[in-house]
């Protein structure tokens, strides 16, 4: 049997799954990934150890199937992680310097002082924020020499997680990567679709450190496994790949992914930026390039994680679902700040607040504001992606770990007054990833072909509640407050 091997190489675990036309997922495995907080705002990942994860991960996931036979390969990867090797002898030269890292914070500031933050967000559509790679790269050539003494010669290579992968399963023949990853290195213009000689100027980044730019469903070269050769056919970072796996295809839909953070993305008609509080990014090129609205919300699911283990709760579902059959959230309020706060606010220097403690607040109060934390973020994003886009957005379409939670799904569908589909896919990212292979090797003809054989929503429908108004009012102070304690704490330069 004909099939598509996928790769969803995410921040917390490598999954591999084999789909069929119908979409269906034949054969899955998963291996799980370290991250190291070596200071205070860093966060690192083992760029071998990704690369071992995603080899163990696709030898298990083909080992269930000897039946079936991959004819082309298709990844999706965390978006922003920066991944740095020499192109002579392949070894990384450092820890991949992962997307939650906020070591290029003060060089962010610096940038503003200098009055370029406007130029950068025309030109990419992203704002300036240590979320993007732009700074990380200029971060590693400010503090380590070395690195810069090796882009001088041209032997360093600078790219997204993708572009790591594709370079050991080519064995180093191909260093390349797609429009979507591109996007979101803040080095890209939106509208030329090409690296931008400014920016590369204004970050110090040579363009021989770069990756070659090709489409989703490009041949991004011929990955070797077990002795075989498969064609890689499709890559994407995995928002995008998940916007993908929904069948999106057209504007008014919303695509949210619960994660460690969360990012909402919605399809619009070209490179546009007039609206700070939301980015501009290319959700894909497969026949044309297709751009795209994008929210990031940096604490969401990590949040609740560290709500957990703040209050000493180990089990996970039996906490959230105590939470859940509160009556309510006992007045309590979580900002989760914990590296700032990301879309609609972009504001670095916040840090996480629980408001409205008193001697009755219980534990499940303080799950159950962390449950609902997640759902107040993305409303905030819907609402200033609807106001950007003009247009009633009609459906929010979820995937990822929390949404599996029905009863936040009920709480999002009542917060933003709008139908939410729940994916009954788990890979919807790895999903993705196979649909952009699989259009660019003709196993599926056509987006509509696509959209046929996309797996049905569980629905959320949004109920009167007279008391939403009143929650969001609440988080909406609660928010202010957290943004103000930290400007009022913040010593300054």
């Amino acid at each position: 049997m004909k099939v598509i091997l996928a790769l969803d190489a995410g921040t917390t675990n490598v999954k591999a799954i084999l789909v069929d036309q119908q979409a269906n997922i034949l054969a899955r495995s998963s291996v799980p990934l370290a991250i190291q907080f070596p200071r205070s705002g860093w966060v690192e990942q083992s760029a071998g150890e990704i690369w071992d994860a995603a080899s163990q991960a696709m030898e298990r996931c083909l080992a269930q199937r000897g039946d079936c036979e991959p004819i082309a390969l298709g990844i999706s990867n965390q978006r922003e992680t920066l991944a740095a090797w020499n192109r002579v002898t392949g070894e990384p030269v450092c820890p991949c310097v992962v997307w939650q890292c906020r070591r290029s914070a003060e060089l962010c500031q610096v940038l503003r002082k200098k009055g370029v933050e406007e130029m950068i967000r025309l030109k990419t559509g992203l704002q300036v924020d240590p979320l993007f790679p732009s700074g990380k790269i200029q971060w590693l050539f400010e503090n380590r020499p070395d690195l810069r003494k090796l882009a001088d010669v041209g032997d360093l290579c600078l790219g997204t997680v993708d572009s790591w992968l594709v370079w050991n399963f080519t064995r180093g023949k191909r260093f390349v990567t797609d429009f979507s990853n591109a996007s979101r290195t803040q080095l890209l213009n939106l509208a030329q679709a090409a690296w931008d000689s400014e920016l590369l100027a204004l970050f110090g980044v040579p363009a021989s450190s770069l990756p070659e730019i090709l489409g989703s469903n490009e041949h991004f070269g011929e990955a070797t496994l077990g002795g075989k050769t498969i064609p890689i056919r499709g890559i994407l970072g995995d928002s995008h790949a998940a916007l993908l796996g929904h069948g999106v295809f057209e504007k008014g839909k919303v695509k949210a992914t619960y994660g460690t953070g969360s990012s909402l993305m919605t399809l619009c008609d070209g490179p546009k930026t007039g609206d700070k509080r939301v980015s501009s990014t290319i959700a894909w090129k497969l026949d044309r390039i297709q751009y795209a609205y994008e929210g990031n919300i940096t604490v969401t699911g990590s949040g609740l994680s560290w709500m957990l283990s703040l209050i000493g709760l180990n089990d996970l579902e039996a906490a959230v679902k105590l939470a859940a059959e509160s009556e309510d959230n006992g007045n309590v309020y979580f900002v989760p700040a914990l590296a700032g706060l990301g879309a609609p606010y972009w504001d670095e220097k916040a840090r996480g607040s629980i408001v409205g403690l008193s001697f009755g607040t219980r534990k499940e109060h303080l799950v159950r504001a962390a449950l609902e934390a997640i759902a107040f973020q993305v409303k905030d994003v819907f609402d200033a992606m609807e106001e950007t886009a003009g247009l009633r957005l009609n459906t929010l379409l979820t995937d990822g770990g929390s949404s599996k939670n029905d009863w936040l799904m009920q709480f999002q569908a009542d917060l933003i007054d709008r139908q939410v589909l729940r994916s009954q896919t788990a890979e919807l990212s790895g999903l993705g990833a196979a649909f952009a292979a699989g259009l660019g090797c003709g196993f599926w003809s056509s987006a509509v072909e696509v959209a046929r054989v996309v797996v049905p929503h569980h629905a959320f429908f949004p109920k009167p509640d007279g008391r939403v108004r009143g929650l969001v009012h609440l988080w909406d102070r609660a928010v202010a407050s957290a943004r103000a304690f930290a400007g009022a704490t913040d010593p300054g330069p």
